[in-house]
C-alpha cells in the first residue's frame, strides 16, 4: 500500500513567484543602499536556477562578493520572504488543501521535502493552517550534503516508510524519488521545466489529478 506523499514546496505547494521577486527586488535595493549593488534585480537569473539551496542561489548570483555578505543577504532576503507571507501576498496553489483533505481521508499521510529553510517553511505551514495534514516539514537545512535524496531518505527511515512518492515540480524531486526507489510525480507548474519533467513517472498540471494517479500507485509503488 502507498504510505505517504512527499511533497516539494516552492512550485508545487506554494506560489513562490507571488512573492519572490517583491522580496528579491527589497533584498537587492538593500544592497543598493548599502553600495554592494548597482544593477537591474536579476529576477530572470534567480528563475533559472530556483529550487537549488539558497547557499547556492546565492553564489551564482553574487559570484564577486565575500561570503560574509552572501550570509547577510541570505538573512536579509529570509526576512522579506517571511514578512511577505505573514502579510498574505503569497498563495497555495489551486486544491492543496481539498488533495490534503483527500489524503486524510484515504489514510495517506503527508511530508514535505523543501529546499527551503525552516523559518520560511514554518511561516508557510503556519499562515496557511497546514499543520492539520502535514506530519512534518522537513528543511535541507536539516543535512549537511544539501542534496533533497539525503532529506526524503531521513523521511523515510525516521518513520519507517517503505511505499511512497515524492512529488515535486523540479529534477531535484525527481532524483530525491529515484535515489531512494520510489515513485517521482512532476508538477507542470510555474517553474517546471519539459526536460526535466521527462524523467518523472507521472506528470500533473493540476493537484487534484493525484487522486486520478494514487490507485494507480497503490499497484505499482516502487521500493527499495
Amino acid at each position: 500500500m502507498l504510505q505517504a506523499l512527499i511533497f516539494d514546496m516552492d512550485g508545487t505547494l506554494f506560489q513562490t513567484d507571488k512573492i519572490l521577486e517583491l522580496s528579491l527586488d527589497d533584498t537587492f535595493e538593500h544592497l543598493r543602499s548599502l553600495q554592494l549593488w548597482d544593477a537591474e534585480t536579476p529576477i530572470d537569473k534567480y528563475r533559472e536556477i530556483m529550487g537549488v539551496p539558497l547557499p547556492k542561489v546565492w553564489e551564482a548570483l553574487l559570484p564577486d562578493h565575500s561570503n560574509e555578505v552572501r550570509k547577510q543577504t541570505d538573512a536579509y532576503f529570509l526576512e522579506r520572504l517571511i514578512e511577505n507571507i505573514k502579510s498574505g501576498k503569497g498563495a497555495l496553489y489551486p486544491n492543496v488543501k481539498e488533495v490534503f483533505n483527500y489524503l486524510k481521508e484515504i489514510g495517506c499521510l503527508i511530508y514535505i521535502a523543501s529546499n527551503g529553510l525552516t523559518d520560511y517553511l514554518k511561516a508557510i505551514v503556519s499562515h496557511y493552517d497546514l499543520e492539520q495534514w502535514v506530519t512534518e516539514t522537513f528543511s535541507i537545512e536539516q543535512i549537511s550534503s544539501l542534496n533533497k535524496g539525503d532529506l526524503v531518505k531521513n523521511i523515510l527511515k525516521k518513520y519507517d516508510l517503505k511505499g511512497a512518492a515524492v512529488v515535486g515540480d523540479r529534477l531535484s524531486d525527481i532524483n530525491a524519488a529515484k535515489d531512494n526507489g520510489l515513485i517521482a510525480i512532476g508538477c507542470n507548474f510555474d517553474f517546471a521545466q519539459e526536460d526535466e519533467l521527462a524523467h518523472a513517472d507521472f506528470v500533473i498540471d493540476d493537484l487534484m489529478e493525484l487522486k486520478g494517479i494514487l490507485p494507480e500507485l497503490k499497484n505499482t509503488y516502487i521500493t527499495k
